[in-house]
């Protein structure tokens, strides 16, 4: 994948190798990017308002034309495809939902998008997928998010990635397939269901256990 065309270049700004945390002030004064940190975070807090929804609430006018929704098995889809995948899952009507978001910030390398967490936690409170009503609550493991920003403050993209899959109660799975799998009823595909080592992958992992131990046989003999 190509670097994002509001990305600021590495020859912009000087700094010294060996220098683990860059300086982010000096990228985001070489941004062109027309939206400043502050106040691009504050139009993010505006678009995952419960009166915007990242588009689900404002009929889609907080996104741009050319948007893409993308995460870990899913997407990249466009604006149209996205509304309306969002709306025949009714999440909102079976959960009673608190996204609880946090750690909100702007990239400097990318100072178009805003990164944050989530830990989403919602009650079983109607059919879901032809679940009845449980009152169960659904943890979810932390995701990190995104939104990219074009410069009229419209989304361009917006994208999850589950962080640490032994969180929460999903089976490590985030969005609406958190939601299947939580109240038993996961789609029958492998991408919703918990991750599962592959037969070539767990015996590369046998292989290399049995190498390592015949390595140490071998340096005991010595």
């Amino acid at each position: 994948m190509e670097s994002p065309a509001d990305e600021v270049k590495d020859d912009m700004v000087s700094a010294s190798l060996g220098d683990e945390f860059i300086d982010e002030e000096s990228y985001f004064s070489k941004s062109t990017f027309p939206i400043k940190p502050d106040a691009l975070m504050e139009r993010a807090k505006e678009i995952l308002s419960p009166a915007i929804s990242i588009g689900t609430e404002d009929g889609g006018e907080c996104l741009a034309d050319d948007f893409e929704f993308v995460a870990a098995v899913v997407g990249p889809i466009g604006k149209k495809e996205y509304l309306g995948a969002l709306g025949s899952f009714n999440i909102k009507d079976s959960f009673d939902l608190n996204a609880r978001f946090f750690g909100i910030s702007v990239d400097p390398i990318q100072p178009n998008r805003v990164w944050f967490f989530n830990r989403v936690l919602g009650i079983h409170t109607a059919e879901f997928m032809g679940a009845a009503p449980t009152g169960k609550e659904i943890k979810y493991p932390p995701q990190t998010l995104h939104l990219d920003f074009n410069d009229d403050g419209k989304v361009k993209e917006f994208g999850f990635y589950t962080v640490d899959r032994r969180q929460g109660n999903t089976g490590g799975l985030g969005g609406a397939f958190g939601f299947m799998y939580g109240v038993g009823k996961p789609l029958p595909i492998p991408e919703c269901q918990p991750y599962k080592r592959s037969k070539r992958f767990r015996f590369l992992n046998f292989i290399g256990s049995l190498g390592q131990k015949l390595q140490k046989k071998k340096e005991e003999k010595q």
